[in-house]
């Protein structure tokens, strides 16, 4: 294999981190690329290398398939990874609630920092190490950490050639033959080569459902309207552009005694101005310290404070998705915590990526991204401080923790993607708490999650809608400790192809408590898993739902696995 000045030069930033586990990874795929196009007949394809497709890629080939997987971007990890956004999970995550190889995943980012990280004494000795300590997630890190991770796990198959791992891929069109897929093409981004990709099973792992209109499977996008569902959150009137906000998320820190103020984005006076037009209303002006509350929707008041020694009640925006807190290393290690913008205060509301021409994607992404940087330069001139001067020239974009030049995330973080129509759908009255007690008639305080016979996993977070772009403000209510039915991995009709991303069988309510980082896991590993057992019973994925004894079968070697299909009796309150 011969690697190119541009290849040498990537892979020695790579390795810049300190760990060949990121560096052999993209060696192994270089050199799979320099010996040329790999077979088109695999035992599965998988569209998307995020959370979802990662986990099934890792359920197949431990299961002895011969997986193929393509990924838009050149990071693997998803919303994790290229979104750069810390996992949002629930309080119970660190002794269940997850399968097995989840948790092993977030063991294998703590490892990482012990191992390469100059840590303190005191934060080197602490189990439940959160390198940044924010208030998001107890375990709040780097986003190249967490793909170091990934491409670790995936890095013996991608060496032995059990998985072909395509970077910088697009599918671009599906061969069908009535209710099967026989084949994908795809593009690579940087050559523009085609290839053919042919499989008996197919996973849509993409970030917006690429796979279902391109294969014909049927799906729903935005809201399905009062009459459809039932759910007492789901607005009246079906909407297909009723989709929650997208964000253009980025990293900052901030450097004492500097001035890091950007260029003024070419849209700032816009979004500088710009109030939300949403029902009910806003709290004023989106650049702001303020916003609607997502519970209560009354105006909620925000601290901002990245030096940390002005005393507030008020929740500081600093802290929410803070990755690195400097005193967790050693002096000097960092000119200044790294936190993560991923605020009320960026969500996109003018527009969606699903439901759209190509041009108006584009022409939003690029708003998403012109109203991040407007926030950015608004902090760093406007924005009112508690010695009451105004803005922090001293934060300092950070293009090189997202592996971008122009210093935002890869790929946009998306909310809500196309959804399959689902042998199972999951309604607000499975697992919101107040919809489920009135469909029960249980008290609020004692009552269940429905109790699916075909679960493949288990997962908890509140219903949380981000608003719309079509007006809503937030939906944010208490939700039950859930199951995932297998019947929403299925499609009504297409035999082959399997969800595992928030492409599954949910509504535009519950989408908002399954599309969160250890559930999209746990969903691609049963996805995974459900191929590979289907692969060797010689049966269609709905037969194993459809038979009890391949169910039962299949269940057991999900639980063999190391994923939970119920919640244990108290261990959370529901």
């Amino acid at each position: 294999m011969t690697l190119s000045r541009r290849d040498f030069v990537r892979l020695t930033a790579c390795g810049a981190a300190g760990s060949a586990s990121l560096v052999l990874p993209r060696l192994n795929r270089l050199a799979a690329e320099a010996a040329g196009p790999p077979e088109g007949r695999f035992d599965l394809v998988i569209a998307g290398g995020g959370l979802g497709g990662v986990a099934a890629a890792l359920a197949a080939v431990r299961s002895g398939l011969r997986v193929a997987m393509t990924e838009e971007t050149d990071w693997i990890g998803g919303q994790l990874t290229q979104q750069a956004v810390p996992p949002d999970e629930h309080p119970w995550i660190e002794t269940h609630g997850s399968t097995r190889w989840y948790r092993e995943l977030r063991t294998g980012v703590r490892d990482y920092y012990q191992r390469y990280y100059p840590l303190t004494d005191e934060a080197r000795a602490r189990a439940e190490l959160n390198p940044g300590d924010g208030a998001v997630s107890r375990l709040c890190h780097e986003p190249r950490v967490a793909l170091a991770v990934l491409e670790g796990l995936l890095a013996p198959h991608t060496a032995t050639g059990r998985l072909t791992l395509l970077l910088e891929h697009v599918v671009v069109a599906a061969d069908v033959d009535g209710n099967r897929v026989r084949t994908l093409t795809v593009r690579s981004l940087r050559s523009g080569h085609q290839r053919v990709l042919e499989a008996p099973y197919f996973i849509d792992a993409t970030e917006l459902g690429d796979l279902l209109p391109l294969t014909k499977t049927e799906f729903v996008t935005g809201s399905e309207g009062r009459a459809a569902t039932g759910e007492p959150h789901t607005p009246d009137n079906a909407d297909a552009a009723n989709q929650q906000a997208f964000t253009a998320v980025f990293v900052m820190d901030f450097v004492p005694g500097s001035d890091h103020t950007i260029e003024r984005p070419r849209q700032y006076a816009l979004w500088r101005d710009y109030v939300p037009r949403l029902v009910p209303a806003w709290s004023g002006r989106l650049l702001a310290l303020a916003s609607s509350h997502p519970i209560t929707l009354a105006p909620r008041q925000y601290a901002f404070d990245p030096v940390g020694d002005q005393k507030s009640d008020l929740f500081n925006l600093w802290r929410y998705r803070r990755i690195a807190n400097r005193s967790n290393f050693v002096a000097d290690a960092y000119a200044g915590d790294l936190s993560t913008v991923n605020w009320p205060q960026n969500d996109y509301l003018q527009g969606n990526l699903v439901g759209v021409s190509d041009e108006a994607r584009r022409r939003h992404v690029d708003g998403a991204k012109q109203l991040s940087l407007s926030l950015l330069y608004w902090l760093q001139t406007e924005a009112p401080r508690p010695d009451g001067k105004a803005g922090w020239r001293e934060l300092r974009l950070r293009g090189d923790v997202v592996g971008t030049e122009d210093g935002l995330a890869k790929y946009p973080y998306v909310r809500e993607a196309r959804r399959i129509k689902a042998v199972t759908t999951v309604l607000e009255q499975h697992c919101g708490t107040d919809a489920r007690a009135a469909a029960t008639g249980s008290p609020a305080g004692s009552v269940t999650a429905f109790d699916y016979p075909d679960s493949v996993g288990i997962g908890s977070y509140r219903i949380d809608l981000h608003p719309t772009s079509t007006g809503d403000n937030y939906i944010d209510v208490a939700s039950l400790p859930f199951q995932i039915p297998l019947g929403a991995l299925l499609p009504v009709r297409v035999e082959n192809l399997i969800p595992a991303c928030k492409n599954i069988g949910t509504t535009h309510i519950t989408n908002g408590c399954y599309r969160l980082h250890p559930v999209e896991w746990n969903i691609g590993e049963a996805a995974g898993a459900l191929v590979a057992f289907a692969h060797a019973q010689r049966v269609r994925p709905h037969a194993v739902r459809d038979t009890p004894a391949l169910l039962a079968d299949y269940q057991k070697r999900l639980v063999a696995q190391g994923v939970e299909l119920r919640w244990p009796p108290g261990a959370c309150p529901p």
